[in-house]
């Protein structure tokens, strides 16, 4: 009778599985593969239709690494990643403390800090768009009014200024995250240890360093890694901001992917750049695994 309860418990758990399960096969799993094989054959928009493409095994790769801009997109994608991660934290665990001190309009505060969050990236990408105008644009208005520059400033059509443009705008999206996740974890820590802490003569800083960022280690690793995640693949951004220019100089390896498939209808490189995309964050998943399973290990 035993044996019938856990065959039962067994079908009835994967039967509510197997909706999920199908749904990242179709969905998510077979593009991935398809895109893989794609990716070490030759297609372009001349043999597109045709049923039999030819085979050039890594072909692709060579003449996108020969082409110099592949690395180009994946300098700018790491150095936008990683500024907007740091950023993003830093101001986002600074309102978590601050949300976690009890005050009367600390949780309106915190759900209007959200709106950002909420809000559609694309929606996002043109407020900042024109934020950022030469002309007429808020940032240009203000920084004139108090005299801090004399004539506007190319925000988007300088090199340097445009990916600092995105980065300002993807942090602005990412804060909110990074606060209610670190928030979360803050309310998990016991009182008490502050409390002992202070007693034995910690200040405030030596509390967070020595007390709050280890005990917010889990937290934080799933944060720097979803982060990490979610930024690598930004695209919305820079398409509407910028379309990856001037000269290449804000060119993601999403957007490069796209204009390789869609613009140019070099198929097979577009999936080899987006290949590569994924080899990247195969990387940092297994990592952040690997992290995770010693930390129960230990």
């Amino acid at each position: 009778m035993n044996r019938v309860n856990k065959l039962k418990t067994w079908t009835i758990g994967y039967t509510f599985v197997l909706p999920a399960l199908l749904y990242m096969l179709l969905l998510v799993g077979y593009p991935i593969i398809d895109n893989v094989r794609l990716g070490f054959q030759n297609v372009d928009m001349s043999n597109f239709i045709q049923s039999d493409h030819q085979f050039v095994g890594f072909q692709n790769y060579i003449d996108l690494f020969k082409d110099g801009t592949i690395l180009r997109t994946l300098f700018n994608t790491v150095v936008y990643t990683v500024l907007c991660i740091a950023l993003q934290f830093v101001i986002g665990i600074s309102l978590a403390l601050f949300f976690n001190q009890k005050f009367a309009l600390a949780s309106r505060l915190r759900g209007l800090v959200m709106i950002s969050w909420l809000i559609p990236a694309t929606i996002t990408a043109m407020v900042f768009k024109y934020m950022f105008a030469l002309d007429g644009g808020i940032i240009n208005n203000a920084l004139m009014s108090l005299h801090l520059i004399n004539a506007p400033i190319g925000w988007l059509v300088q090199p340097e200024l445009a990916m600092l443009s995105l980065v300002i705008a993807n942090t602005w999206i990412g804060i909110p995250f990074n606060m209610i996740l670190l928030t979360t974890g803050l309310t998990t820590i016991p009182k008490d240890i502050y409390e002992s802490a202070s007693i034995d003569g910690a200040n405030a800083i030596q509390r967070f360093f020595r007390l709050t960022l280890p005990l917010l280690r889990p937290a934080i690793l799933s944060l720097l890694v979803l982060g990490f995640i979610y930024t690598f693949k930004v695209f919305e951004l820079v398409v509407i901001m910028t379309k990856g220019g001037p000269v290449n100089s804000t060119e993601m390896m999403s957007t490069f992917a796209y204009k390789m498939s869609f613009d140019q209808f070099q198929f097979s490189q577009g999936a080899a750049v987006a290949n590569i995309m994924f080899i990247v964050l195969l990387i940092v998943g297994f990592w952040y695994f690997r992290v995770v399973h010693k930390e129960e290990v230990s």
